[in-house]
């Protein structure tokens, strides 16, 4: 692809278009659809079932694969800023769409985080903060193990949520990423390698985190988890929710971006060798992206023959012209003299 190619492809991605608002919609949906799953299982799901870890990451991972399996044609079922935003930095979306996924994002989970905290049963036994202890995103106080912690004296400090965050993360962005297509769409792939990849990151920090690894999910319960008498105030630690996955998103897209360029490396030499070995006095510079021929190529001299005989042609079709009109004057002369 040449540079002019590159950036018409990227105008044509930062534009809005009918096309782009149907993805957009279809992001929107999906990651209310997704939300209003986990916060389910977060909330009632985990008071009246007592939902151990296997069962959060279970029910994780088959939310995501689900709601991948939906809207994955449609609009690459990213459902979370941060595969969003590593979808952009690898140009499989571009900004202005990126931007617009991340809102629709955005208000999916709030609009779910309001509706599943709506309809919950409180009184003055069953409060609110203990239907959304298990489905807010924290650590330390926040955490969802505190209560059985805090008996031995410790907690979940803040390095080891951002680690653990992180490390899912680059699990979660890497899976789904890599999986879709340059044109934004996932491929076949997408809805099974995301779900196992949120089912083992959920797995891996439910315990200590709640499970974050989707700022849009954390975002829309903290709102409205904020000042319903929780241990930890959600908005105070909202902040680790979305550094460690845009610094995931960053990792994952930093490694494609080498990976690709390491890649077109590797095929551009092995063309040129390709063609060094077709002759012994061939002469080829790689300049940028391209193959150049020096004049002692076989392209070179294909091109210098093409046009030595496109001369000698146009020669002999000159001459050709000059003999007939020659013999048409002889001819016009010998009919005189017969007349004569």
């Amino acid at each position: 692809m040449t540079g002019n190619q590159t950036s018409s492809s990227a105008v044509l991605k930062s534009t809005f278009s009918p096309a782009t608002a149907i993805r957009v919609g279809a992001e929107f949906a999906g990651t209310f659809l997704v939300t209003f799953a986990l916060f389910a299982v977060g909330t009632w799901g985990q008071v009246l079932y007592g939902a151990s870890v296997m069962y959060v990451a279970l029910a994780t991972g088959l939310a995501y694969a689900a709601g991948s399996a939906l809207f994955g044609r449609i609009s690459g079922a990213h459902f979370n800023p941060a595969v969003t935003i590593a979808a952009v930095f690898t140009a499989k979306i571009g900004w202005l769409e990126g931007l617009f996924y991340v809102i629709a994002q955005l208000l999916g989970a709030i609009a779910s985080a309001a509706i599943v905290i709506g309809i919950l049963p409180t009184s003055s036994t069953v409060t609110s903060s203990m239907w959304l202890t298990s489905a807010v995103n924290g650590f330390d106080k926040g955490s969802a193990s505190n209560s059985m912690l805090s008996q031995a004296n410790i907690s979940f400090n803040v390095t080891m949520a951002i680690v653990l965050e992180i490390v899912a993360g680059l699990i979660v962005v890497g899976a789904a990423v890599s999986t879709l297509r340059d044109n934004g769409g996932a491929d076949k792939r997408h809805a099974l390698y995301s779900g196992f990849a949120y089912a083992i990151a959920a797995a891996i920090t439910f315990p200590i985190t709640g499970a974050g690894l989707n700022p849009a999910r954390s975002t829309g319960i903290a709102i409205f988890a904020q000042n319903k008498g929780l241990s930890q105030e959600p908005l105070q630690q909202l902040w680790v929710f979305w550094i460690c996955p845009i610094l995931a998103a960053a990792i994952v897209s930093l490694v494609i971006i080498i990976t690709n360029m390491v890649k077109g490396n590797s095929a551009l030499a092995g063309a040129a060798y390709d063609v060094e070995s077709d002759g012994d006095d061939e002469d080829v510079e790689i300049i940028g992206d391209e193959i150049v021929y020096t004049s002692e190529s076989p392209a070179a001299a294909s091109e210098e023959s093409a046009e030595e005989y496109e001369q000698k042609d146009s020669e002999q079709q000159s001459d050709a012209e000059v003999g007939n009109e020659e013999t048409e004057a002889q001819s016009d002369s010998d009919e005189g003299v017969k007349r004569d």
